[in-house]
C-alpha cells in the first residue's frame, strides 16, 4: 500500500495539495487534487490524523498565496517538418461548422496541425465574417475528452471487422425483403453527397424506410408553405431592405439557420436617425432578443399568435379570413397595420418556427398583399434533404416498432432515447427492434439502448459538404486526424452499400466530379476549399403566389384556455446536444443571466398571485405528466404562460452536462411539442439534507455580480430626442498626463448593434484561455469571463424596454487599479493599455476593489486544471491559444485588448515595412460579432473607424464623472417608436 505523505514536510505537503489525499478512504479534491471534496468527509467517519493532515494543509496553503505549479506541457518535435508549416505562425483553413443541419462557413486557427480558434468566413452569405456561441464552443466539443473513442457491441469494446460481419450477414435478408423492416433515423439533411448516397442506399433497398427527427424542427414553417402555395419552400428575409418588421413569436435573431445574417441585415437598417431607420414591432410568448430589440413589443400566449394573424390580416383588407376579436389592444394593432400598409415592398412579416401552419399560411398571404415578395420576402426551394414519404414521422415510426414490424433500425446522429415525444416511449418501442445501430459523438442515452454504438467524426475531423439557409454549400476539410476512432456518416453509408474501403474525400470528390466534369475540376476543387463556398450554389427564387382559395384552406381558429405551457430551445445547451460544452453551460443565458440551470419561467403576475420568488420548487402538471423544477420570476414573461428550456436534465451527456438542470422533454408530447393550454401549477417542496424539508433552489444567475445599478449606464435616443451633453474630463489629475504620441488603442462598442446573444464572450474565452469555473463558483460569484454583456431593464416588469451592455476592461488612461498594485502588477504601457503582469500579482486583490466597473477576475482556485469542468483533462489543453497565458491559482486577469493579436499584427506589418492599416487588428469580441457593434483601433489615426466613431453624438463614456478616461466608450442606443405608440400601448 503506498503511504502517504505526511504533513510535517512543506514540499509533501504541496504535493499532497495537487495530488489529493491519496490515503484509503480519504476524499479526493474534485479538481484534481489541489482542493478536498469535503463531501467525502461527510460520508465517512472523522479521523484525527487526517483532520491533523487537513489544517496543516491549510496552513501552507494559506502561506504560499498566489503560489501554484504551471501546467504540465509535453513538447514533441518533428521528426520532418511540414513543408508549408511555419514554426509558431498559426495557418488558416476555410471550412462550415454546422447547427441544426445547417451550415456557417468559419475559418478555423490551426497550430502546428492543432485548431484552436474558430473565426467567420467573410465569404459565406450566413456568416459574413462573424459566428455564433456554438460555432465558437465547436472547438471544445472536439477536444472533449468524453467523445465515444471507440465502437461498442452490447457495451463491450468490438472492432469495425465484426461490425462488417455483422452487417454482411443482414445484408442477404435485407436484399430479399427489398429492405421491408429497415429504418433510417437521420437529424436535418443538408449534405449532397450524404443525400446521393442515401437515395442510392433506398435504391438498392426500396422498401427502407427513412425517418427524420430534429428535436427543434422546421416542418410547420414547410406545411405552412404548403397551406399558402400548394407546394414546400424555404422562406428567406432581407431585413436589410425592411423600414416595419412584425414579428409573430419569432426569435429569428438566435432562433432560425440564417440567426448571424439576420442579425446583420436588421441591424443594417438600425444605423441611422434618418427616415431610413427600421422599425420592430414583437409579439412574444418568452422573452428572447428579437423582442428586446423591439420598439415595441407586447407578451402573449403562443396560443393567441393566430388571433393576432387572422385580426391583423382584416385590418390589412385581406378578405374571407374568419377571426376573432384580437387579443392585443386595438390602438396596438392599428398602428402596426398601418405602418405596415405605408411601406408596401418595404415591411416584413415572420411567425415563429413553432407557430401552427395556418399563421405561417397567413404571413404569407399577408406578406404578398403588401408586395414584399421578391424584395424583403423571398422563397426558394427547400434546402434540408426530406423523405419523399410525408408520412415518415417520428410517431408513425415508434408506433411501428411498437407493433414489430422495424427489424432494423440505423440512427445516423441524434438523440430520440432523450428527445422524443415522451407519449411516444420511444425506449420501450427500440427495445422491440432486433438490431439496433448508433452512431454519434457520444455515447448516449440512445446508444445504450443500442447494440452497436460507432464513434462520429467531429466535423472538424471531416471530408463532407453541407449548405447554408440559401442553399449555398461548403466543402468541410479536415483540421487534424481523427482523435478517437471515430467514423463518418458517409463511411456508415458506404458499409451498408457494401463499399468498403470507400474514404470520405474520396466520396465527396466524386459527387463533385460528376457535377464539375471536364480537366478545370481541380481548379474548382482547390477554389472552393480555399474559399469555403462552391460558386454559384445557392438557390435560385421561386416565383410563387398565395392560392385563391387560401381563406377556405385554413383550418377553423382554435382558441385554447388556461394556463399556457411553452417548450423552448435553451439558449446555450440548444436540444441538449451541447449538455457537456463547459464554455456553454456556463454562459449567462442572454435575459436570465443563469448558468448551468433551466428552471421553469413565469411572469411577474402569476409569480405574485402564486406567492413564488426566484428558486422555489414548483411542480407542472401537464397531460398526466408531473415535473418538478425550481421557478424563476422572468419579466416580460405573459401572465398566462409558462416557460421551459430544453436540453437539460441529460443522464449520459457525459461528466460536465450529466445531472445539470431539469429534463423539460418529460412534458413534451407528439401533439404538442412547442406550446399547450391545460398547464396546472402548483408551489412544491423537496426533501433535502436529512430529509428537511428545501423549500429554495441555488441558481446560479451572472446579472448582479458585477453589474453598476443605479447608475447613469446605458443612454437611449429616439429620433426626435436632442443629443446629451457629453461630461468633460477634469483637467485637475493627480499624475501628469502622458500624451501617447504612438498608436493609442481604443474601443466603441454600439450599443444600437448590439443585440445580446453572447458571441463576443464564447470568442473572448476560447481566445483567451478563460477557464470555466462550475457552478458551485458561479454561485460565489466567481465567473471568470473577461467580459460579460449585462443586461438592464427600465418600465413596468410586466413588459419592460430591455437593453444590453458589453463590459469588457475600460483600458483606463486614469487607472484606479495601478495606483493601489504593491507589486505593480497592474500598469500601463505607451500605447493606453493596462496590462496585467501574472508574474508579478500576488493576489491582494487591492485592483479589483478599486475598480469602478468590476472587469477583473481572480482565481481563486487552480480553475485550469480542474478535471471536474474538464480544464484538466490532458486532451483539452489542445484547445488553448499558444499566444496566451494560461493562469495559475492566485493571480487577477482581465481583458487586454487581445494585445496578442495586436502584437502578431505589428510583426506583420514590421516585415512588411509598411504602417498597421486601420481594421487589420481585430479582437476576438470584435471578430465575433454577427453585427458589427464592436470596433477596435487606432484613435490617433484621424481616418480610422473608431476615431471617426467617437465624434457622433451618440459617443459616451461609462461612468465619465469619475474622470478615469476609459478607451473603450459607447454608442448610445436608439429607438424609433411610433409617434400614436405612447408607454401604455406596449414598450
Amino acid at each position: 500500500m503506498k503511504t502517504p505523505p505526511t504533513a510535517t514536510d512543506p514540499t509533501k505537503v504541496q504535493d499532497l495539495l495537487w495530488r489529493g489525499l491519496d490515503e484509503p478512504g480519504a476524499a479526493v479534491g474534485r479538481d484534481g487534487g489541489e482542493f478536498p471534496d469535503w463531501t467525502g468527509f461527510l460520508e465517512t467517519p472523522m479521523q484525527r490524523r487526517r483532520l491533523l493532515k487537513l489544517m496543516a494543509a491549510s496552513l501552507v496553503l494559506g502561506g504560499a498565496g498566489g503560489c501554484g505549479r504551471p501546467p504540465k506541457e509535453e513538447i514533441v518535435p518533428y521528426v520532418r517538418s511540414p513543408e508549408q508549416l511555419v514554426p509558431g505562425r498559426p495557418a488558416h483553413f476555410a471550412t462550415a461548422l454546422t447547427h441544426a443541419g445547417y451550415a456557417q462557413g468559419v475559418v478555423v486557427e490551426s497550430h502546428e496541425g492543432r485548431p484552436t480558434k474558430v473565426e467567420g468566413n467573410a465569404l459565406h452569405p450566413a456568416s459574413l465574417g462573424a459566428t455564433d456561441i456554438f460555432a465558437q464552443a465547436a472547438l471544445l466539443d472536439l477536444y472533449d475528452p468524453d467523445r465515444s473513442q471507440t465502437i461498442t457491441n452490447g457495451g463491450k469494446i468490438s472492432a469495425l471487422g465484426d461490425l462488417l460481419a455483422d452487417l454482411s450477414g443482414q445484408a442477404a435478408a435485407w436484399t430479399t425483403r427489398r429492405g421491408a423492416g429497415v429504418c433510417l433515423l437521420t437529424p436535418t439533411v443538408t449534405s449532397p453527397t450524404l443525400a446521393w448516397q442515401l437515395a442510392e442506399f433506398f435504391q438498392r433497398y426500396p422498401e427502407a424506410r427513412w425517418v427524420q427527427h430534429e428535436p427543434v424542427d422546421r416542418g410547420q414553417v414547410l406545411a405552412g408553405a404548403q397551406l399558402a402555395f400548394g407546394r414546400e419552400a424555404d422562406t428567406l428575409y432581407r431585413f436589410d431592405r425592411a423600414r416595419v418588421i412584425l414579428s409573430l413569436d419569432s426569435d429569428f435573431l438566435t432562433e432560425t439557420p440564417a440567426r448571424s445574417r439576420y442579425g446583420h441585415d436588421f441591424v443594417v437598417g438600425r444605423r441611422t436617425l434618418g427616415l431610413g431607420m427600421n422599425r420592430l414591432y414583437a409579439l412574444e410568448s418568452t422573452p428572447g432578443l428579437t423582442g428586446a430589440m423591439a420598439d415595441h413589443r407586447l407578451p402573449l400566449p403562443a396560443g393567441r399568435m393566430e388571433a393576432v394573424a387572422r385580426a391583423l390580416a382584416g385590418r390589412l383588407g385581406l378578405a374571407g379570413i374568419l377571426g376573432e376579436p384580437s387579443p392585443v389592444p386595438d390602438p396596438w394593432l392599428d398602428a402596426v397595420a398601418s405602418d405596415l400598409a405605408a411601406h408596401p415592398g418595404e415591411s416584413a412579416i415572420v411567425a415563429g418556427e413553432h407557430l401552427p401552419p395556418a399563421v405561417h399560411a397567413l404571413v404569407q398571404a399577408m406578406n404578398q398583399h403588401l408586395g414584399n415578395f421578391g424584395r424583403t420576402v423571398i422563397h426558394i426551394e427547400p434546402v434540408a434533404y426530406r423523405p419523399a414519404d410525408a408520412a415518415s414521422s417520428l410517431t408513425a415510426l415508434a408506433e411501428e416498432m411498437h407493433a414489430g414490424r422495424v427489424e432494423a433500425l440505423i440512427v445516423l446522429g441524434g438523440n430520440p432515447v432523450y428527445t422524443a415525444p415522451r407519449d411516444l416511449d420511444f425506449p420501450a418501442a427500440l427495445r422491440r427492434v432486433p438490431l439496433r445501430i448508433h452512431h454519434g459523438l457520444h455515447a448516449d442515452e440512445t446508444a445504450a439502448l443500442c447494440h452497436w454504438h460507432i464513434p462520429a467524426l467531429h466535423e472538424l475531423e471531416s471530408w463532407t459538404d453541407v449548405r447554408a439557409y440559401d442553399g449555398t454549400v461548403s466543402l468541410v476539410q479536415p483540421l487534424l486526424a481523427p482523435l478517437y476512432q471515430g467514423h463518418s456518416a458517409h463511411q456508415l453509408l458506404a458499409l451498408l452499400l457494401g463499399q468498403v474501403g470507400r474514404s470520405d474525400r474520396d466520396l465527396l470528390k466524386s459527387y463533385w466530379r460528376a457535377r464539375h466534369p471536364g480537366p478545370d475540376f481541380d481548379h474548382f476543387w482547390r477554389a472552393a476549399l480555399r474559399d469555403g463556398v462552391v460558386p454559384d450554389s445557392a438557390n435560385p427564387p421561386l416565383a410563387l403566389e398565395v392560392l385563391d382559395d387560401l381563406p377556405r384552406r385554413l383550418p377553423p381558429p382554435v382558441r385554447a384556455e388556461g394556463l399556457e405551457l411553452r417548450f423552448r430551445p435553451d439558449p446555450c445547451v440548444y436540444d441538449g446536444r451541447y449538455a457537456n460544452n463547459g464554455w456553454l453551460q456556463e454562459l449567462p443565458k442572454p435575459l436570465s443571466k443563469l448558468t448551468w440551470d433551466n428552471p421553469a419561467l413565469v411572469g411577474p403576475a402569476l409569480a405574485e398571485r402564486l406567492g413564488l420568488t426566484n428558486g422555489d420548487w414548483i411542480e407542472l402538471s401537464h397531460r398526466g405528466r408531473q415535473l418538478r423544477l425550481p421557478v424563476w420570476v422572468m419579466p416580460g414573461q405573459p401572465e398566462q404562460s409558462v416557460a421551459l428550456h430544453l436540453g437539460y436534465g441529460r443522464m449520459r451527456a457525459g461528466a460536465v452536462g450529466d445531472g445539470a438542470g431539469y429534463d423539460s422533454y418529460a412534458l413534451r408530447t407528439a401533439a404538442e411539442p412547442w406550446f399547450g393550454a391545460g398547464l396546472r401549477i402548483q408551489k412544491a417542496a423537496r426533501r433535502g439534507f436529512l430529509g428537511l424539508l428545501d423549500g429554495r433552489a441555488e441558481l446560479a444567475s451572472t446579472q448582479h455580480h458585477a453589474t453598476l445599478d443605479g447608475r447613469d449606464l446605458v443612454r437611449v435616443w429616439t429620433k426626435d430626442q436632442p443629443p446629451f451633453a457629453p461630461t468633460e474630463p477634469d483637467p485637475q489629475q493627480l499624475y501628469p498626463q502622458y500624451a501617447y504620441p504612438g498608436h493609442a488603442w481604443a474601443m466603441v462598442i454600439d450599443l444600437n448593434a448590439c443585440i445580446g446573444c453572447n458571441a463576443c464572450v464564447v470568442a473572448c474565452q476560447a481566445e483567451n484561455n478563460v477557464p470555466i469555473v462550475g457552478k458551485a463558483e458561479v454561485l460565489r460569484g466567481r465567473e471568470m469571463h473577461w467580459l460579460r454583456v449585462d443586461r438592464y431593464y427600465a418600465g413596468a416588469p410586466d413588459n419592460p424596454e430591455t437593453y444590453f451592455q458589453p463590459v469588457p476592461c475600460m483600458q483606463c488612461e486614469q487607472a484606479p487599479c495601478e495606483p493601489v498594485c504593491p507589486v505593480q502588477a497592474s500598469i500601463h504601457d505607451t500605447e493606453g493599455i493596462n496590462n496585467q503582469v501574472y508574474n508579478r500579482c500576488v493576489g491582494t486583490r487591492f485592483c479589483q476593489s478599486n475598480c469602478p466597473y468590476k472587469v477583473r477576475r481572480f482565481n481563486f482556485f487552480d480553475y485550469a486544471a480542474n478535471p471536474a469542468t474538464h480544464e484538466g483533462a490532458p486532451i483539452t489543453a489542445a484547445v488553448r491559444n499558444p499566444d496566451v497565458t494560461v493562469r495559475s491559482r492566485g493571480v487577477m486577469e482581465k481583458c487586454t485588448y487581445c494585445i496578442q493579436r495586436i502584437n502578431a499584427a505589428r510583426l506583420l506589418a514590421e516585415e512588411e515595412q509598411r504602417p498597421l492599416r486601420d481594421g487589420e487588428v481585430q479582437t476576438a469580441c470584435q471578430q465575433a460579432c454577427p453585427t458589427q457593434a464592436i470596433v477596435f483601433g487606432d484613435r490617433n489615426a484621424p481616418a480610422s473607424r473608431v476615431a471617426a466613431l467617437r465624434r457622433e453624438p451618440r459617443h459616451y463614456a461609462l461612468l465619465e464623472e469619475l474622470n478615469t478616461r476609459p478607451r473603450t466608450t459607447y454608442l448610445a442606443r436608439l429607438r424609433n417608436p411610433h409617434p400614436d405608440l405612447g408607454k401604455d400601448s406596449g414598450s
